[in-house]
């Protein structure tokens, strides 16, 4: 990698036609991965990424120049001709570099890039054959298998040098159902930042037996209803909804610019009172966390709603800029060919005082989502659409029979305020986020939750 004395070279021609701030991220990263379908190997895949960024700002103007080839004169010359494109006149003094700080938030026992792939692959394959020989109606299997390293060193004008270094490990099983012409999927999806003793201890026949099951009954459900009515979303991958519909709205990405639905609510009451919310990226081990971000500030275990209260947004430089706040070290970025700006980490629903039976048990008729699928939000407006994987009907405080194709429609705002009950449940869930800056391995969580009001698409048989 490159020495001190270049990196001082490339921040000095940077700044060399006036600028606040140079920064420079340096990255180092390798992946390998598995598919599988049917039993049988579809792709297999290494890779390794090196690169560099360089961001230069003057106020809230910045200019972002990315390349894979690290000779110190090429970089330099592109640091010259980024700060020609800036030009803003006025130059900030450059900090003395500090000495070199490192970190890393994985749990790492066995690293995964000790273990052969050929190992992950007979785990899946005796997982795939489990599945198609567990019922007819299950006509397809698909596995997967990831694990990537990445290295990465932040060093700025201002004399911040950091580098950390995270590894992560995905498992994907998926089981589809056929019935006629109706398909219906079953899956499971979890990643972490630990080694591989997470694969050596994952329950694969338990977990693929699951998919089956939820596969066979969602294609032998009938359809659910439409209207308005009370929806207990498990916990969980059902914070996706919180992460969509109210997650992204608080990133200074759309509240900087005044596009977010809560732009100027700071301090004042946005969800029902039994609602908390974080977004914690200094959780060791989990799949969305860092200790350092993307622009070398300390993440942060950052309360965003306490109690309904709008307690804090997710803010970036940029965005510090823009709002006048101070930043909370929530900048990232897919690599190094993006400018990083705000984003989720490990963002969730904290848990409430109510028990899922109780939620359950208190709602005469309703739905109960216990799969949440994909879906769409709108950050200025808060509206969303959600379809649910895996949903039953709630009939007299007790889960009912099964229905497919119920969609969740409605707006962030509204459901915020309308959440009545909170379980003491709260699971995290693992996730990719796609935004401005590329995807990132986000998670996403809650508790079971209770929704008292909320339009389900679906239709009658």
């Amino acid at each position: 990698m490159l020495s001190d004395d270049r990196i001082n070279a490339i921040i000095e021609a940077s700044m060399s036609k006036g600028a606040d701030l140079a920064e420079i991220y340096i990255q180092d990263a390798g992946s390998r991965g598995v598919s599988l379908l049917n039993g049988k190997v579809i792709r297999a895949s290494t890779n390794r990424t090196v690169g560099i960024g360089i961001r230069i700002m003057s106020g809230v103007n910045s200019v972002y120049v990315y390349s894979n080839n690290l000779e110190p004169e090429g970089l330099i010359h592109m640091a010259k001709e980024a700060a020609c494109a800036l030009q803003s006149g006025s130059k900030a003094e450059i900090a003395a570099l500090r000495e070199l700080c490192k970190s890393s938030p994985s749990k790492i026992e066995i690293d995964p890039f000790s273990v052969p792939k050929h190992d992950t692959v007979e785990i899946l394959k005796k997982a795939s054959d489990y599945a198609l020989s567990y019922d007819p109606l299950i006509t397809q299997v698909a596995g997967g298998y990831s694990t990537g390293s990445r290295t990465i060193r932040v060093v700025n004008s201002r004399g911040v040098n950091r580098e950390e270094t995270k590894k992560r490990i995905r498992l994907t099983m998926e089981a589809i159902a056929t019935k006629g012409n109706e398909k219906q999927t079953g899956r499971v999806s979890p990643g972490t930042m630990r080694g591989y003793e997470f694969i050596n201890e994952y329950p694969f026949m338990d977990k693929m037996k699951e998919c089956c099951d939820t596969a066979i009954r969602m294609v032998n459900a009938g359809y659910a209803p439409s209207g308005k009515m009370p929806v207990v979303i498990g916990n969980g991958f059902g914070g996706v909804i919180f992460h969509e519909a109210c997650g992204h709205a608080l990133e200074a990405t759309s509240v900087g610019i005044g596009s977010s639905c809560f732009t100027g609510k700071l301090g004042q009451q946005i969800a029902s009172s039994v609602v908390s919310a974080r977004d914690n990226a200094r959780i060791e081990g989990e799949w969305g966390s860092y200790y350092v971000d993307d622009e070398g500030n300390d993440s942060s275990d950052l309360l965003l709603i306490e109690n309904g209260i709008l307690k804090n947004y997710l803010v970036d430089e940029l965005g510090s800029r823009r709002m006048n706040m101070p930043v909370t070290g929530c900048s990232r970025r897919e690599d190094y060919t993006f400018a990083p700006t705000s984003r989720m980490s490990n963002t969730y629903i904290d848990n409430g005082s109510s028990t899922p039976e109780e939620i359950i048990a208190a709602t005469d008729n309703g739905i109960y989502c216990a799969q949440m699928g994909g879906g769409s939000v709108d950050t200025a407006t808060g509206e969303f659409n959600f379809a649910v994987n895996e949903a039953y009907m709630i009939r007299n405080g007790k889960i009912a029979e099964p229905v497919r194709g119920a969609t969740l429609i409605g707006k962030g705002p509204e459901i915020l305020m309308n959440i009545d009950m909170v379980g003491n449940d709260l699971k995290l869930s693992a996730g990719v986020c796609g935004a401005s800056s590329g995807n990132i391995p986000t998670t996403v969580g809650q508790p079971t939750i209770r929704v008292s009001s909320i339009l389900v698409g679906g239709r009658e048989e």
